[in-house]
């Protein structure tokens, strides 16, 4: 268990006298993240719970507490398997903790949210992107993006959609086939045709389904995927010679995969969800300090990690150090817009849904011989940034 100790009791945001004995007299406000520490997703695990801590200092100001009470976190290993998730999730309940947070994979985020109505508790799902976590129940929130805005983003590539191919590449999963979803609701609704070439997560050789995708004959090849076997999907893309043949559109994953896509970088139009450097606001910078302070590096989904610290440390603040009333936590965070770090984000009440900017990118590459990222020269630049009513996703009606 991580204690995240506070050397002055207060509000959140300020600092009175009386040292660290007047929070741990009020006791403490404990807080699950459930998370993929191990797994196909690890890398992005490592992201969000690095943000969360950076967000959890800025938001209470480096003292750790909301109106004296300190926040104590215990980090649970989903692995990115949704039955530990579950067993995780219920051990943390059972111990009384009534705010979890995390969720890397959409899977995991489906079946937790779940467990957390059942027992009333405030769940804020990470960067899992599904867009049925949306609207799934009262208590459930999300700190990142979903996949309709991805969608939405994409779609700004596309032009006119009427009459068009569009054929979705990703895996057989809960974030692929919500992608599927997605591009059917965004593209299908103006008038293109949309279908798909799903492989199963424990695919090595895609090959295949690179021959799939290119054998459809599609105006748009959008690209889903998530996990260590990007490599070998760019790579049976490229010997396939798929981006002679089509546009392909794809979301700009974290850095270490830039690059993954070689001289195909070029060819690709890249939707992104977030860069280190993309947004270029205040709080990002706050975030970037905090995150190279501690010896790492922001990526795509550190911001997730401190805006769910953001969204808990406001509910509690509201509810004054308190998470007994979780009706009251829940009604906290219901239209709360705030300064983020991509910029001005807001809770949307009637869903829960996340409104947020969204970026069009390029990479670039830094060596003066080429102007096209390739190679570990490649750097994202942002192209556009669309504005959150521009990706905002259809209003979902709460389930419960």
């Amino acid at each position: 268990m991580l204690a995240v100790s506070c050397a002055k009791a207060g509000t959140a945001g300020t600092s009175a006298a009386g040292g660290g004995d007047g929070a741990a007299a009020k006791g403490a406000v404990k807080v699950g993240l459930l998370y993929s520490k191990t797994g196909p997703l690890a890398a992005y695990g490592k992201q969000y719970v690095e943000g969360f801590r950076a967000g959890l200092e800025y938001a209470t100001k480096g003292t750790g507490a909301v109106d004296g009470h300190r926040i104590e976190l215990s980090e649970e290993d989903d692995a990115g398997d949704p039955a530990k998730a579950v067993s995780g999730a219920k051990d943390l309940i059972g111990k009384g903790y009534k705010i979890l947070a995390g969720s890397t994979a959409s899977g995991v985020a489906l079946q937790v949210a779940p467990i957390a109505a059942q027992n009333k508790v405030l769940f804020i799902s990470g960067p899992a992107a599904a867009d049925k976590i949306t609207g799934l129940n009262r208590y459930t929130f999300r700190s990142g993006r979903q996949s309709y805005q991805d969608i939405r983003t994409a779609a700004t590539f596309v032009g006119d959609a009427k009459g068009k191919r569009v054929t979705v590449l990703a895996q057989d999963s809960a974030f692929g086939q919500a992608n599927v979803a997605a591009v059917k609701a965004v593209l299908g609704a103006q008038g293109a045709i949309v279908d798909a070439v799903l492989a199963p997560p424990s695919a090595t050789d895609l090959t295949p389904f690179a021959t799939q995708a290119k054998s459809a004959k599609p105006d748009l090849l959008f690209v889903a995927w998530a996990g260590d076997t990007a490599a070998a999907l760019w790579t049976s893309l490229s010997q396939q010679d798929v981006f002679a043949s089509t546009k392909v559109v794809t979301g700009l994953d974290l850095a270490a995969s830039y690059p993954l896509f070689g001289p195909s970088a070029e060819k690709i139009s890249f939707l992104n969800h977030y860069f280190a450097g993309a947004a270029g606001t205040q709080v990002e910078q706050t975030m970037t300090d905090s995150v190279t302070k501690a010896g790492s590096k922001p990526d795509i989904f550190t911001p997730d990690g401190f805006t769910a610290a953001q969204m808990i440390v406001h509910a509690v603040e509201e509810a004054h150090g308190s998470t007994d009333d979780t009706s009251a936590l829940v009604k906290a965070l219901e239209g709360w817009s705030f300064d983020g770090v991509k910029g001005r984000l807001t809770v949307r009440a009637a869903d829960h849904a996340l409104l947020q900017p969204m970026f069009q990118v390029r990479l670039t590459s830094t060596s003066t011989s080429t102007s096209t990222g390739t190679g570990a020269s490649a750097k994202p630049a942002v192209e556009q940034t669309l504005a959150a009513d521009q990706v905002a996703p259809p209003t979902a009606t709460i389930a419960g």
